[in-house]
């Protein structure tokens, strides 16, 4: 396959369909340094035409209490008060930067999730 720029839908399935049959390739091998390219390739084209938004700051939340398995009451001990959990929950009140730093080291969630436009 010739490699070259995806600027086209046909060109990047084209793209997809090559990745799938030298996606195994070793390393140090012509096909191995194909599929690296052809990734490469395919990810610029993705970032472009495919964008992911950040996911809102409540569901991220949500999403990570839910993966530590924690409840409303854990979550209390991290932004302050069980009221405020509720509140941003309700989306009556915004996450505050000390709410952002303290979700962020102790929850791990990334800041970009954190700082979406929450509601």
């Amino acid at each position: 396959m010739k490699l070259k720029v995806l600027k086209t839908e046909d060109e990047y399935t084209k793209a997809l369909k090559r990745l799938e049959v030298v996606f195994d390739s070793p390393a140090d091998t012509p096909e191995g340094d194909e599929a690296d390219i052809l990734g490469l390739l395919v990810e610029k084209y993705e970032d472009e035409h495919y964008p992911i938004e950040a996911p809102d700051p409540i569901e991220a939340i949500k999403f990570r209490m839910e993966q530590m398995n924690m409840d409303n009451n854990d979550l209390a001990k991290i932004i302050g008060h069980k009221s405020r959990v509720s509140e941003i929950f309700n989306r009556k009140r915004k996450l505050n930067l000390r709410m952002i730093r303290n979700l962020h080291d102790k929850m791990k969630i990334p800041y970009e999730s954190l700082f979406a436009d929450n509601k």
